[in-house]
């Protein structure tokens, strides 16, 4: 239960806490407490698109192409997530002749490395030290059955410091489903009322 209440001498402008049972201490709102002591909950990104791990990986360059994210995590049947590709890996893929693009996989592109995740309960130090130690900008975040919950990225980072929420990508919301459906034909993405060309 959240409750407001005015703090004597400062602006009127509502504290917001947590809370709890009688005799425990109030928890403080995120925006209390320092970033790298936060929760990856409270500052990773929820509007991400994924790829399943069946889907090709021309589908995998359409969905990047078309939402202008950075990051496509795949995830498998059950919504776990599989690993994470980057928008240079995918492009380099989609380099193949086109005959071999329909038989390669999103999957295919994961084969070489273990998928590191961080919990969402996790803190943000903690976060931050895994993608130094794993020399990453972006991870899964999993929730507690072991599902993608969302995806923290540097830039959320930067974000939670300059005081500002996680990127939404336009046209998703805050949680689009998993793993984000492919339609065959997308309409072609629209830049400042301007059509791309469909590749």
């Amino acid at each position: 239960m959240r409750q407001h209440t005015p703090v004597q001498g400062a602006p009127q402008t509502p504290v917001h806490e947590e809370v709890r049972a009688s005799g425990e201490a109030p928890v403080p709102a995120p925006r209390d407490v320092p970033v790298l002591e936060r929760a990856v909950r409270d500052v990773m990104r929820t509007s991400l698109v994924t790829v399943a791990a069946d889907e090709t990986v021309l589908a995998a360059w359409e969905l990047l192409e078309r939402s202008g994210a950075r990051h496509l995590p795949v995830v498998l049947p059950d919504g776990r997530c599989a690993g994470l590709l980057d928008r240079a890996e995918v492009a380099t893929a989609c380099a193949a002749p086109a005959v071999s693009l329909s038989r390669r996989h999103a999957r295919d592109l994961l084969r070489c490395r273990r998928c590191v995740v961080v919990h969402h309960g996790d803190a943000v130090g903690r976060a931050v030290a895994v993608m130094d130690a794993n020399g990453c900008d972006a991870l899964p975040v999993v929730g507690d059955g072991e599902t993608l919950a969302g995806l923290f990225t540097a830039a959320d980072v930067v974000s939670a410091l300059a005081g500002r929420g996680a990127e939404v990508l336009p046209g998703l919301g805050e949680r689009p489903p998993y793993p984000y459906p492919v339609t065959p034909g997308l309409p072609p993405r629209r830049d400042d009322d301007r059509m791309s060309p469909v590749p």
